[in-house]
């Protein structure tokens, strides 16, 4: 759509360009209204690649703008599905997306997030929050996920953008797939490898107990 277009290309330049104490609270801003109630895609990692770009020196701070705005707007999607949002929820997303979703917060708990909420565009990430939300998942445990995600994020592709630039989202857009493919073994590596952690901690207990009741 062209009029999308030509806001996301303002944008750009309005956040780009301008003083960090503009850049600051209008990219908090725009990463609200995208994670909540609007849809402009990959404008954040847009204007997060271009103000690295531009000024290196930002690549150690504006990338925590782009991720608590990101939380913001999680958060007021989070709030308004929690208050009664599985109507909403069947109305926008379809019914085998939201069955997906529900069966992989119950088989990985934070990964379920963490895991989308770290990904390139154009894996959509609303449905997630959405099912955060009608799940009512603890709000803390919720936020904190996607603050440390979207930073993890953000981060790596400002400091990729001070090395190359603009081509960061061009590489994001033709790998996706092998993106997907690496996110996805690394999460399963660690979810293995806490599975593995609690079980032997849950042995140890077991154990410890039981030896207290043969002393007894």
């Amino acid at each position: 759509m062209d009029w999308l277009r030509a806001i996301g290309t303002w944008l750009e330049q309005y956040v780009i360009s301008v003083p960090l104490y503009i850049a600051a609270p209008a990219m908090v801003l725009i990463g609200a209204l995208d994670s909540s109630l609007l849809s402009l895609p990959e404008i954040n990692d847009y204007l997060v690649v271009g103000r690295c770009y531009k000024y290196p020196h930002a690549v150690f701070y504006f990338p925590l703008f782009a991720a608590a705005g990101s939380v913001l707007g999680c958060w007021l999607l989070y709030s308004i599905m929690r208050r009664g949002g599985q109507a909403l929820l069947r109305k926008r997303f379809k019914p085998e997306s939201i069955q997906r979703v529900e069966r992989a917060y119950a088989r990985f708990g934070f990964l379920a997030i963490a895991v989308p909420a770290i990904l390139p565009p154009p894996l959509p990430f609303k449905i997630f929050v959405a099912t955060a939300g009608t799940l009512e998942y603890p709000r803390w445990k919720f936020l904190t996920t996607v603050m440390l995600a979207r930073s993890f994020r953000y981060y790596v592709e400002g400091i990729l953008a001070v090395f190359y630039g603009r081509r960061v989202i061009l590489f994001m857009k033709d790998n996706g797939l092998v993106i997907l493919s690496l996110v996805a073994a690394v999460a399963l590596v660690g979810l293995l490898i806490y599975v593995v952690v609690n079980r032997r901690r849950t042995d140890s207990v077991r154990t410890a107990a039981q030896t207290g009741e043969s002393e007894n």
